[in-house]
């Protein structure tokens, strides 16, 4: 079997797993959740769904990106939050509930922004067809990738609260090794275009990535919400989940280079997320006293 089939058919599955794991962990109580901290929320998506876009965008100019490095990079910007935001929000001190409804909410709008940004990036940056748009069929397949499996975990959960709680925690874990395992073998798949391509969108996947965790922390802190919050917004913008981009780059729109960016971030993230959070650890937080 082709190589690049075995790894489609791996990242069908993990992106499967993964949704279905975040909805084994939401409830209705989630959702009302956001309703407490209306500023927080409205911040996290703003800046999800155009601050990121934008300053994708000035990355792509000033580093002059060719056109499917640039495709790959904004179609990254528009993916939400993934599960590892979770994690490192838990592990920096962060509102993990916060981050578990942010995400949530992010998945469901991404259904309707990410398309449009693909396809507007697709018809500003691709030349000659180098890219084909997100045609309506492979929508649907989309949609039904990310809100088939998170509807499938809630109503487990609802019915079966117990066994949810007991799967929650095995289905993280099983899914974060799914997940690595699928991102070796698209690099390995392509090391050698990888590595060639490393040096030209490297240094523009940093920053990006460093963009998106700084912006999401001190413009928060900005608007005066407390730290816990402000680095749940920080996680929750700049950790991208990075399998449904590289998903819609390999398996909808059949390219691997547009998943180039995505594959590089998806490596990058696990160094600067872990350094970021401990400087925020080691960074005392004025007011921290005074909760949003």
């Amino acid at each position: 079997m082709d190589a690049t089939v075995i790894v489609t058919r791996f990242l069908f599955g993990a992106l499967a797993l993964v949704m279905f794991g975040l909805g084994l962990s939401l409830s209705p109580a989630d959702f009302r959740r956001l309703f407490k901290h209306p500023k927080a929320v409205t911040l996290a998506l703003v800046l999800q769904v155009a601050g990121l876009p934008l300053a994708c965008y000035a990355i792509v100019v000033g580093f002059g990106l060719p056109p499917v490095f640039a495709v790959g990079l904004m179609l990254l910007a528009a993916s939400p939050g993934g599960i590892s935001a979770n994690l490192f929000s838990h592990l920096f001190g962060g509102n993990v509930a916060m981050n578990i409804s942010l995400t949530a909410v992010n998945t469901l709008l991404s259904i309707v922004t990410l398309p449009l940004i693909a396809n507007w990036a697709i018809g500003h940056f691709a030349e000659g067809g180098q890219v084909v748009p997100l045609q309506t069929r492979k929508l649907v397949e989309v949609i039904a990738i990310v809100l088939v499996p998170v509807a499938l975990g809630m109503f487990v959960a609802s019915r079966r609260p117990a066994f949810a709680a007991r799967m929650e925690k095995p289905t993280k874990i099983f899914s974060g090794v799914v997940l690595a395992v699928v991102t070796v073998l698209a690099i390995a798949n392509e090391f050698s275009t990888l590595t060639a391509a490393f040096a030209q969108i490297g240094p523009a996947v940093v920053l990006f990535n460093l963009v998106s965790l700084f912006a999401g922390y001190y413009l928060s802190r900005a608007a005066g919400l407390d730290k816990p919050l402000a680095t749940a917004i920080s996680y929750e913008i700049g950790i991208h989940n990075s399998t449904l981009a590289i998903f819609i780059a390999v398996s909808v729109l059949g390219s691997f280079p547009l998943a180039l960016p995505a594959a590089i971030y998806s490596v990058v993230m696990y160094v600067t997320a872990p350094l970021f959070g401990w400087a925020l650890l080691r960074r005392p937080a004025p007011g921290a006293a005074t909760a949003q």
